[in-house]
């Protein structure tokens, strides 16, 4: 492989908080070590377009503390294809750029690989979505973050479920990890949390009734992991449900959204963003390729894109029974 003598960075996917911390960090870590930095904005649809600037150290001052992405982000149809991912490449080759660091979740990192089989692309991923969800690292870009925004919000929806006796459903995002889910609701001190890990063969709904209503508890907190691409499951489907199961019960549904998403970065999430950011930069000095950069134990470590993208990560059962024990 050539000596690196010049990088691209993008963010890619839904946005996360820590991902200016991550650019930050690249940037400054590679113009450290004498590399030209190029920004490329809007994704993987930005570099199709050519959408490229040169980054400096100036560039992403006082960016650390910021949500979002300086660089934006976008979803490509046209990347998802061969032709798409060609022209990608030939922006790649007219900026002259030796190396692509890819800041995104699951979509985002199967991408960077399908341009590296297909055209001997360098990539490093650095995993940034608050979904927790990227097999190899114990914690991704933006997840403390937006844990902290539920509980937040969750603490406030207590306010209200508590005055009228009422059950609130609060559905988070997550999909098909329930990580969010799971620990928004110990932390936050919910009496149940349902989540796609634990939908096997229990009902949870009629798991959660049995145990978590009683003449003591009149008012409660479910996290609902968000309902699934073909549209079941979410907190309206289980708010039906105990509407039509259990009518004596007052029920309402909280749906955070997007909310999940915004925000000043925590401080976790600034300092894990900024060590994977500048280990990208060092994984390249090291020869390294189509690689994720992670945490585990404290400690960074490279899984290959391959891993990380198509390995399911379990979520630790005894969260699940640590939940269950204390929502009595």
């Amino acid at each position: 492989m050539k000596d690196i003598q010049c990088i691209g960075v993008l963010t890619s996917g839904g946005d996360s908080p820590g991902m200016n911390a991550a650019i930050r960090a690249v940037t400054r870590s590679a113009i450290f070590a004498g590399w030209k930095v190029y920004g490329i904005y809007r994704g993987y649809e930005g570099l199709i377009n050519g959408e490229v600037k040169e980054f400096t150290s100036e560039s992403v001052s006082n960016t650390i503390q910021r949500g979002g992405t300086i660089l934006k982000t976008a979803r490509s149809k046209e990347f998802r294809t061969p032709e798409g991912r060609t022209k990608a490449y030939e922006t790649l080759k007219r900026h002259h750029i030796d190396a692509l660091v890819v800041i995104g979740g699951n979509g985002s990192l199967s991408g960077a690989q399908e341009l590296a089989r297909e055209h001997d692309v360098t990539v490093i991923g650095l995993p940034g979505t608050i979904d927790n969800d990227l097999y190899g690292t114990d914690s991704t870009i933006g997840y403390d973050t937006a844990l902290n925004t539920i509980v937040d919000c969750v603490d406030k929806i207590r306010d209200t479920a508590t005055s009228h006796d009422r059950i609130f459903f609060v559905e988070v995002m997550g999909r098909d990890a329930g990580f969010l889910a799971q620990n928004s609701a110990i932390a936050a001190g919910a009496e149940a949390a349902i989540i796609p890990e634990d939908r096997t063969d229990i009902d949870q709904l009629a798991q959660y009734i049995g145990r978590g209503i009683r003449k003591s508890k009149n008012s409660s907190i479910v996290l609902v992991s968000e309902s699934k691409k073909d549209g079941t499951g979410g907190a309206l489907h289980y708010a039906e449900r105990v509407r039509n199961e259990y009518p004596q019960y007052d029920v309402r549904v909280t749906i955070l959204g997007h909310l999940q998403r915004g925000g000043r970065p925590s401080a976790y999430d600034r300092i894990l963003a900024s060590r994977l950011g500048v280990a990208a930069v060092e994984a390249l000095k090291e020869g390294q390729r189509n690689i994720m950069v992670g945490i585990k134990n404290d400690q960074v470590v490279y899984v290959p894109i391959s891993k990380a993208v198509k390995i399911d990560k379990p979520i630790d059962r005894e969260l699940i029974d640590v939940l269950t024990e204390l929502s009595i």
